[in-house]
């Protein structure tokens, strides 16, 4: 059975058309309900309880939750009209954006993989006597505390919790498995009379914890601290942020549900090769210290993994890829909105990419309190902002919208999102991609209704395959009849220079090539290159001796970056005694001239002769020379028992 459309008009605040979204999405709609949250309560139970159904109000979908759980019955989808379309000066005209977002919210979303962690409520409280005693009074009851103070601060006892003094060196780890070393830790000496007797001070001692709560309000113990589960802190001197500190704390107890958010491929991975340095574009981007080099490759701990996508945007090899949700997920999401926004009739829809928190709330304000949405802009959620890179911006573009917005929030990861919008806008040739940075509703809407639009992309593509892929294929539908683009330095895509004065063609940048870009010719002295597959990791001019490398970032949209081009060639040597083809002829020709007559091992011409010679020609002249270095001294007689015998005085 195909899922039913609930609607409601919201108390004839909004203008819906039923017939309008049919039409474009195949989707059932009920009739426009006016306030179905309420008076009207009775018959969404009825359609819940008849078959599988999505309600068109994301603002009431706790009460219609509970309501499916009272009854017994599977929860219902839910879609924002109202606040996302509905609400907007331009309301009457929102019919194919609001079709749009309908179609989208019907399609099969996987559920991102996840873990458990377990957290017993074992709590480190770090912090001047007075502000960490009074929160570990406020703990004791919820958690299993323990107090740090500094070496020189007051101890009191308490049976309510355990006080330590010491300093706090360093601290790993996450949520349910935090590791803590601690210099001069001295712990309180049970009984005795008068003030707290202590222990001799240890350093390097070693301890586990579920949570941390800093209220020392110095440096943090980790890089964006903010996005570390079970890391808390708060301002000392802040009554209200060493509250919401502590109701935060008393809440981690149990087990949670980590989501994985990122999948690593490490043989993709062009991190390094034969210790010589390459890509580190993931491990300059992270902000929480999640990826650290594993040899040739990088590796991800999960559990540190805040999610922000970035290492995944920037990640040229697709080593790397965000899996909550997968590329795929977002390719079909943009390209339903713009597809089904056309087919109702809309024309040049424009894009607002936000996350689930602070931008759903901005636009929701603008809706209420100002003038909401333009009808051509089309709201995007997504799980990371910063995980919204050039391939998907590209995807954007070519699935037929004039421009993409990126609203950004507070806690964005923006390094990363700088870098992509200039590379997408490199290789689409289009200026309408735009970061926005708002915390005013009425601001974000004049920007919107301000803004001009251009024209859509005549013919628009279907965006499928690996984000390289995308990209390549977006750009020669963004950008037809053109057959080269030049791109920012550090951009993914480009080619490989070859100094060829320089070059000896010793090879050594095609054996660590990690994508194959590189490649030589098996018969002849060649260097050959593939553009498509090159990554702009920068190993191959790291590797290479003569120096004689340099990369140019470009993008390529002929079909001759898909086959071999020859970067370097030169006439092979032929072996002075059997004629077969070897090495280069100017490499020879340099070493017989560095090497002859001014060397020991070739002094001699006939020496000299052998640097000439091919592998099975010199190993035959140098053991049929004078000089064998592979030959023996004389073999020693053969001992037999007669000389044993003769030696001894008996006989």
């Amino acid at each position: 059975m195909s899922k039913k459309l609930l609607i409601c008009d919201c108390l004839g605040s909004q203008r819906v058309d039923p017939d309008a979204i049919t039409s474009a999405t195949g989707v059932v709609c009920s009739r426009i309900h006016s306030s179905l949250c309420m008076d009207q309560i009775n018959l969404a139970a009825k359609a819940m309880s008849d078959g599988d159904v999505m309600i068109a109000c994301q603002q009431e979908s706790q009460r219609f939750t509970q309501l499916a759980e009272e009854l017994d019955l599977p929860v219902p989808d839910f879609v924002d009209l109202r606040d996302r379309s509905g609400w907007s000066d331009q309301g009457a005209k929102s019919g194919p954006k609001m079709a749009a977002l309908v179609a989208e919210a019907m399609l099969d979303n996987p559920l991102p993989k996840s873990v458990d962690v377990v957290s017993e409520g074992t709590c480190l409280i770090i912090g001047s006597t007075e502000v960490a005693i009074q929160a570990a009074n406020d703990l004791a009851g919820a958690l299993v505390v323990t107090v740090l103070l500094g070496p020189d601060q007051d101890v009191e006892r308490s049976a309510n919790f355990d006080t330590v003094r010491g300093t706090l060196k360093h601290a790993t780890g996450t949520l349910g498995r935090f590791s803590v070393k601690i210099d001069a830790l001295q712990q309180i000496i049970p009984g005795g009379r008068g003030a707290p007797k202590m222990t001799a001070p240890q350093d390097g001692a070693i301890s586990e914890c579920d949570i941390i709560l800093d209220l020392t309000g110095g440096t943090p113990l980790f890089a964006a601290p903010e996005k570390r589960d079970g890391y808390l802190r708060a301002d000392p001197r802040s009554q209200r942020e060493t509250a919401a500190a502590i109701l935060s704390a008393s809440q981690m107890v149990g087990t949670f549900e980590k989501l994985l958010y990122v999948r690593m491929e490490p043989s993709l991975c062009a991190h390094s090769r034969a210790e010589k340095p390459a890509c580190s574009k993931c491990l300059n981007i992270c902000p929480t210290g999640a990826i650290t080099p594993a040899g040739e490759h990088v590796t991800v701990d999960p559990m540190i993994c805040a999610g922000c996508g970035a290492c995944a945007a920037v990640c040229p090899s697709g080593a790397i890829s965000f899996d909550a949700p997968t590329v795929d997920v977002i390719f079909r999401r943009v390209q339903t909105l713009a597809a089904t926004f056309r087919k109702a009739g809309g024309k040049k829809p424009r894009l607002l990419v936000h996350d689930a928190d602070y931008g759903s709330e901005l636009i929701s304000l603008a809706a209420r309190f100002s003038r909401g949405l333009p009808a051509d802009v089309i709201p995007l959620e997504v799980e990371a902002l910063a995980g919204f890179g050039h391939a998907e911006i590209l995807a954007a573009l070519s699935s037929g919208f004039v421009s993409v917005d990126i609203l950004l929030a507070p806690r964005t990861e923006r390094d990363a999102l700088v870098t992509e919008v200039a590379l997408a806008v490199a290789i689409s040739g289009n200026p309408a991609v735009e970061m926005l940075d708002f915390d005013d509703p009425d601001a974000l809407s004049d920007h919107l209704f301000a803004t001009k639009t251009g024209d859509a992309i005549g013919n628009p593509v279907l965006p499928m395959g690996t984000r390289r892929q995308v990209a390549r294929l977006a750009a020669k539908a963004l950008r037809p009849g053109e057959t080269l683009i030049e791109l920012p330095p550090g951009a993914p895509y480009g080619a490989v220079l070859v100094d060829k004065d320089a070059c000896t063609l010793c090879l050594s940048c095609v054996s660590l090539c990690p994508s194959g870009a590189l490649a030589d010719n098996p018969d002849l002295p060649q260097l050959r290159f593939q553009e498509d597959a090159c990554l702009q990791c920068g190993l191959c001019v790291n590797i290479c001796p003569e120096k004689a490398i340099s990369l140019l970032p470009q993008l390529d949209l002929s079909d001759g970056a898909f086959s071999q081009k020859v970067l370097h060639e030169e006439e092979p040597f032929a072996c002075v005694e059997c004629g077969s083809l070897f090495g280069v002829k100017s490499t020879i020709e340099k070493i017989t001239e560095k090497l002859a007559g001014k060397h020991a091992m070739f002094a001699s011409p006939a020496a000299a002769r052998m640097i000439q010679m091919c592998d099975n020609c010199r190993i035959n002249a140098q053991f049929h020379s004078t000089n064998n270095p592979l030959a023996g001294g004389e073999r020693p007689r053969v001992r037999t028992t007669d000389d044993y015998f003769s030696k001894r005085k008996d006989h």
